[in-house]
Parts: C-alpha cells; structure tokens; sequence
C-alpha cells in the first residue's frame, strides 16, 4: 500500500513540523471555521424579522432566506469533500472562507430580498467546500489515538453547539446592532481562521489524484437538491402538493441511480466502501437522525420562549447556554475518556436515549411553564446525550478511510447532518401545523386558546423528536459493531508529519 506520497507536504518538512508543533492552534482555527458554517444556519433565524421588515419582502418569500443556504449546502456538499482530497484540503478550506466571508458581506450589504437569497445560496456553496475540509484537515492533523480522542472531542462539541450559540449570538446582534451583522460578523471569524490557516497550516497536494466523477456528482446534487427542496417545499405548501411529491420521487429516484452509477465507475465520487462499513455507516445514520431532531429543539422551543413566555432574543440565546456547555463537557468526556474504553456504540447509543429523555421532559411544557423547573433539566439532559453522539459519531465517520477519501468521508457526515436538519424542519413543521389546527378545532379562537394551541404544537413536535432518537438509538445499537474505533494504520492515514 502506498504510504507517503499520498497526501504531502508542498513546503517542505520544516513547514509540516511547524504544523504538528502548533496542531492545536490548527485545531481552533479548523474549529473557528466550522463554528461559523453551523451557526449560519440558526443565526440569520432570529435576525430575520428584522430583515423583512427592512427589505420588506412576504412571509412567503422568508423561507427562502433560510432554505437558499440549505439547498446549496446540502445539495454540493459531496462534492466540495471530493475537490478537497483533488486540491488539496488547506487550498479548498481557504478558498471556502475566502468566499463565505465575501458571501456574507454581500448579504450584509443586501438591498433587496433577491441580493440576499443570492448571498445565502452563495454562503451554502461555499460553506460546502468549507465544512469538509475542515473536517478532512482535523482527522489528518492528529493522528495519535489520545490527542485525536481530544481533538475530536472539542470539534463534535463546536459542531453540536453551533446552532444554539448562533441563536445566542442573532439574538445579541440584532438587538444591540442591525440584523445586517448577523451576516458582517462572519467577516471577523473568517479573517481570524484566515490568517491562522495561511500562518499554521502546511500546504499539501496529493501525488495520486482521483479523477472527479462527473455523472455521480450531477446526479448526486440533483437528487440531494429535490429531496431538500421538497421537503421545503412540503413544509409550505403541504405533502400532498404536486410539486411536493414531484421533488421528493425525482430526488429519491436520481439517488438511486447515483448508486448505480457508483458502482459501475472507475473513480466514485463516494466510493460505497466509505458507507458500507458498520462503523462509518451506523455514524451516518446516527448523524442524520440527529440533525433531523435537533432542529426541534433549536425552532420550536426559540419559538416557545419567544412567543409564549415573551422573552427577548437576547434572553431566549442565553437560555440555550446550559444546553452548549452540557454537550461541552460531554463531548470531550466522551471523545478523550470514554471513547477509547467502550468504543462508540454505548456512547452514541446513550446519547440518543438521553437526548430522547430531554426531549420528552420538554413534551411537559404548558403556556405558563418555569424556565428553572421545566426547560433547564431538558436542555441539559439534551446537550449531555448530543455530545455523546457528536463526537464519537464524527470520529466514527472517518475512522479507517485512506487519503485519498477523507475528504469525501467528511463531506458525507456533514450532508447526512444538513439534510436530516433539513428533512427535520419540514416534517415537524407540518406535524406542529397539523397539532395546532386539531386544538383549534371547534374552540373559539381567543388570544388564550391561540396560546394553548401554539403550546400544544411546540409540545408535539417534541414528542415527535424523542421518537426519532428512540428509532435512532435502536438501530445505532443494532448497526454499530462494539468495541473499540480500529487503530488508525499509518499506512492508511497518512498526514505531513
């Protein structure tokens, strides 16, 4: 097997030394970066009426602020893995800052609501080249078991709290500045990570380039474009609208056929060895089933405290804190003492059932519910069990790839992660729509029983959540194998050291 001409070093041994010396300042700027491309997806939620309000466009037309980034992100995401492990993972994670801060500056700047969808779509493609990378760049800059355990640890935490510090830092933002630095401040993270990845991080390009799969990469970004899109869709329009289930068949059927394509081509774009091995698949799963929960917790219960309880943004951003530092503290443990004793099946497979356990204490909440005594014991048991699967199952997903795949193997968590995210929104939505109108149905609609209704959904959609981390734990017990994470060969993984 090929061992060091992989994946090297442009600038020479002193260079990728001077890396490992400084590998855990290169662990927060990867971290910086990937912070930023998750807290885009929460952060421009609370700033938004803000922003219709000032460009004055429908509520109509507000989804696409939200559901533009999705699209793009979710739908090129595989594809931005694969042009990382072409060009070069430091080269591809440069360009995609470069490019989301002067998306981000463009939306900032907006004058009209197409400028700032055309941003947001813009902020997706290149948050696609962006988030892999990154990823790529952390599974292939710590390489001994203890100080990846760790590394893995910080990233998963970064990773899951991402969106609540993005309603956190929304919430401050537009109340103290404008909605527009909801977008400008992304400017600031990318300089920073900017700087620490042309100062910190060896250049490297591989010697054996994979040829880029054309017919997978269009079908595969079709197919994943309709399945996100239709559930959009699905979301504002019903599931029994034609274009609705349109979208989803085509998209379902163009997946199918990317498979096929997979394995009838000489260079896959996502080779099926990555997603059939127990490991890496059973962390996929776990992630998308995740994603799909998690964005319960980060709309409805926003809504709940916004709506119900009246708080402000900036008081509802500072509620999710002890949800962000429970997957904090979760995360590393489980990552950096855990994870190499048990392995990852008990981990993720309790963090499911505990964030399950959260999810369905929150089920309780009434109109005049206490933050103390009835969202507080929620949200930390939530982010306790979502550290548990963060970590480990983004470890897990990129454990054993050669190389010249590790780029694709992370791109593949992060759509998993998206499009369950996406999937998610949807669903719930619908299913809270269809909790509120069955109250309402034969009561007279006065400000109370709106209130009870209103309730009422969060409440559903939380239920609702619980059952699919249940459904996940379930299958993550049965899919996963047990044991330990494989040790990494070094003959597989091969880094700049």
């Amino acid at each position: 097997m090929t061992t060091t001409t992989l994946d090297r070093p442009d600038a020479g041994p002193d260079s990728a030394e001077r890396e490992h010396r400084l590998r855990w300042l290169v662990l927060a700027v990867i971290a910086l970066a990937q912070l930023m491309v998750v807290l885009d997806a929460t952060i421009v939620n609370i700033a938004l009426p803000a922003a219709q309000q000032a460009l004055e466009f429908s509520d109509a037309d507000r989804q696409w602020v939200v559901t533009a980034y999705a699209l793009a992100f979710g739908s090129l995401l595989l594809l931005g893995g694969r042009l990382s492990d072409l060009f070069g993972r430091r080269n591809t994670f440069v360009i995609g800052l470069v490019g989301f801060a002067v998306m981000s500056a463009v939306g900032g700047a907006a004058v009209n609501f197409g400028m700032l969808v055309a941003a947001r779509a813009g902020q997706g493609v290149f948050a696609a080249l962006l988030a892999p990378a990154a990823l790529s760049l952390l599974a292939t800059t710590f390489t001994e078991p203890g100080e990846r355990a760790k590394a893995f640890g910080i990233f998963g935490a970064v990773a899951g709290a991402g969106g609540a510090i993005g309603l956190l830092l929304g919430g401050a933002l537009t109340e103290w500045t404008s909605w527009r630095w909801s977008l400008y401040v992304n400017l600031i993270f990318a300089a920073v990570a900017l700087v620490g990845a042309l100062t910190m991080m060896a250049p490297h390009r591989a010697e054996h380039r994979p040829r880029l799969d054309i017919p997978g990469t269009v079908t595969v970004s079709a197919a994943l474009f309709g399945i996100v899109y239709g559930f959009s869709h699905a979301e504002s329009h019903g599931w029994s609208n034609p274009a609705t289930i349109a979208w989803l068949v085509g998209g379902a059927v163009l997946l199918g056929a990317f498979v096929v394509i997979e394995t009838r081509v000489s260079h896959p774009l996502l080779p099926l060895r990555i997603v059939l091995d127990r490991t890496r698949g059973g962390a996929y799963l776990a992630m998308f089933l995740t994603g799909s929960g998690m964005f319960a917790v980060f709309l409805f219960l926003t809504f709940y405290m916004q709506t119900t309880l009246m708080y402000s943004p900036i008081v509802t951003g500072v509620a999710f804190l002890p949800m962000v530092a429970g997957m904090v503290v979760s995360a590393t443990t489980a990552t950096g003492v855990l994870l190499p004793r048990v392995g990852p099946r008990p981990l993720m497979v309790g963090g499911l059932a505990l964030g399950a356990a959260g999810l369905a204490y929150l089920a309780q909440l009434q109109v005049d519910s206490g933050y103390a005594a009835h969202i507080l014991p929620g949200l930390v048991l939530l982010g306790i069990g979502m550290g548990m699967v963060f970590a480990p199952g983004m470890q897990g997903a990129v454990t054993g790839v050669q190389p010249e795949d590790a780029g694709v193997a992370s791109a593949t968590v992060n759509t998993m992660q998206q499009v369950g995210g996406s999937i998610g929104t949807a669903l719930l939505s619908t299913v809270a729509a269809t909790a509120a109108a069955d109250f309402m149905a034969g009561r007279t609609p006065d400000a109370q029983t709106k209130a009870l209704a209103a309730a009422e959904s969060y409440t559903t959609t939380f239920w609702w959540a619980a059952a699919i981390f249940v459904g996940g734990a379930v299958i993550s017990a049965f899919l996963l194998p047990g044991g330990t994470l494989p040790a990494e060969d070094s003959d597989v993984l091969v880094t700049a050291h």
